[in-house]
């Protein structure tokens, strides 16, 4: 069956199931201009690992740039729950702190990807 974790939003509207049998692809934090912002610890993980349950409707869509990556929020809240990655787009980046059970201030030494220096675009 693997280790499936469930997640969500603040409010709840959004829902979704993750499988991190294999564990998370990587962990890390971004310093482009977005990420900066949203100041979220990411896990990577294959698409087909991750299963929206409920609120796809709810789901605001945000592009900016090359309109490459695919950032996910919640219309009702405001939280990030995950972004289609533009550094590989076979994977989703799901915000640790979305994920139940799982506490995103006991990792260690999460590393930075440079974000910003490829963007090429800081507005």
């Amino acid at each position: 069956m693997g280790d499936i974790r469930t997640g969500s939003c603040h409010c709840g509207k959004i829902q979704f199931e993750i499988d991190i049998s294999q564990g998370f692809l990587a962990l890390n934090r971004c310093d482009c201009s977005l990420c900066r912002r949203r100041g979220t610890v990411m896990g990577g993980i294959p698409l087909d690992k991750f299963k929206l349950i409920s609120g796809a409707d709810n789901l605001t869509l945000y592009q900016w740039h090359t309109n490459t990556a695919k950032h996910y929020f919640c219309q009702t809240c405001g939280v990030y729950t995950h972004h289609q990655r533009r550094s590989d787009p076979t994977q989703y980046g799901v915000n640790i702190g979305c994920v139940d059970g799982v506490d995103p201030f006991s990792f260690a030494n999460i590393p930075v990807t440079h974000g910003a220096s490829e963007s090429h675009f800081d507005p």
